[in-house]
């Protein structure tokens, strides 16, 4: 059997240090453990700039080294990435083209002037035509996405094919949404047992350790196993025969059939319905807008310091209110973490300087109080519903 892994490492830059040891050290070392211990185990893994950031400063220098040296065996695959993990098809192409090109910089300040990863990420796997555009145009060869992006349905496709974005050319490769929402070496050790042929899984890293605890070392075990292989996305694409040309739909990893149908292709980070993610949004437009305009700014480099911060994907992910637990996740309502991304963004107005910018910073300053309102309203309002319905 055929094993194709793809995992998806990332923790905000602006979180707390102690939530990414507990990751690095329950999950992300792990990983890397299993590969040094197993070597003939090979992945593919996207590990956005930011965490680099992160790490450095919170002294993980050997991690970032023992990574290196796995790539340099040909264990592991990186991808590129946005370096502080945007929803890409949400904001505006020339942001995204300097967060690409800013990972790509810390790319190499760790693994060589001349390393250039071969695929892709879309943070959140959250796919749109301009932005894949953007993607190929700096000379990505693949991405991989979740199933539902073929067609907008789930299920009945075939993982062996090559597909490329008619569109532009970009190969794809497709995740099995069912088999990655399961807790993935159970899965795998039963498909072997069936003599399967072949499982394409694409998960966070933080599934082998920080959300499911496998006491008995199931994952170690699987790897250990004679009766399977693997290979990184790069090698299996470059060994497959049948290809097919298709319109990718844009789409995320979490988007649901009824989601697409209704126009809704990244509803999780941005639904109309939402009141507090549609605040979000215009107070993320209005710092970038503002920012802009002002680069001859003294504290521009401070301002995009914020936003980029604010930009992150989790800022709009926690809220939304959406109970992953089936997917060994929490529940996407999260006050304070909403709060730390608008602070983000709020703050990157502050940053500026320009006396001329006191207007909109009033402005911002109104829409920033109104967020922490909606805020805290939605949330003990739906507690305190909570609390009564559980005591009646």
């Amino acid at each position: 059997m055929l094993w194709i892994n793809f995992l998806h490492i990332y923790q905000p830059v602006n979180i707390d240090a102690y939530n990414i040891k507990e990751a690095t050290e329950k999950s992300y070392l792990r990983i890397v453990r299993a590969l040094e211990e197993n070597r003939g185990i090979k992945f593919t893994i996207n590990i956005n700039g930011c965490l680099f950031l992160r790490w450095e400063e919170l002294g993980y220098q050997n991690l970032i080294k023992r990574i290196g040296e796995l790539i340099k065996k040909g264990q592991l695959e990186i991808t590129g990435n946005a370096a502080y993990h945007p929803l890409l098809p949400l904001i505006p192409l020339k942001e995204a083209k300097r967060q690409i090109l800013e990972s790509e910089e810390i790319f190499r300040k760790y693994f060589g002037k001349d390393f250039k990863p071969k695929g892709f990420f879309f943070s959140e796997m959250a796919y749109g035509k301009e932005i894949a555009k953007l993607v190929k145009s700096f000379g990505y060869d693949w991405a991989v996405l979740d199933e539902i992006s073929r067609e907008g349905k789930i299920g009945n496709h075939d993982f062996s094919k090559n597909y490329f974005d008619e569109n532009n050319g970009l190969k794809i490769i497709f995740r099995s949404r069912e088999l990655s929402n399961s807790f993935v070496p159970d899965t795998i050790q039963k498909m072997i047992e069936n003599n399967e042929e072949l499982a394409v899984t694409a998960t966070d890293g933080e599934l082998y350790g920080l959300r499911y605890i496998d006491q008995t070392g199931k994952f170690e075990k699987l790897l250990r196993q004679e009766n399977f292989r693997t290979l990184t996305i790069s090698e299996f694409l470059k060994q497959n025969t049948k290809e097919e040309n298709i319109a990718v739909v844009d789409s995320s990893w979490e988007s649901s059939e009824e989601e697409l149908k209704s126009n809704k292709p990244y509803a999780l980070w941005q639904d109309k319905d939402k009141e507090i993610q549609n605040s979000l949004w215009s107070l993320a437009n209005l710092a970038y807008k503002t920012i802009e305009n002002n680069k001859n700014d003294v504290n521009y480099a401070w301002a995009r310091w914020h936003m980029v911060r604010g930009f992150a994907s989790c800022t709009f992910w926690w809220a939304s209110g959406k109970d992953f637990k089936k997917s060994f996740g929490p529940l996407a309502w999260n006050p304070d973490e909403i709060e730390r991304g608008s602070n983000e963004l709020i703050r990157a107005i502050r940053a500026l300087d320009n006396i001329e910018t006191r207007e909109i910073k009033m402005k911002a300053e109104k829409m920033y109080i109104e967020i922490k309102r909606k805020i805290w309203k939605q949330h003990w309002a739906y507690y305190w519903k909570k609390n009564i319905d559980k005591n009646l």
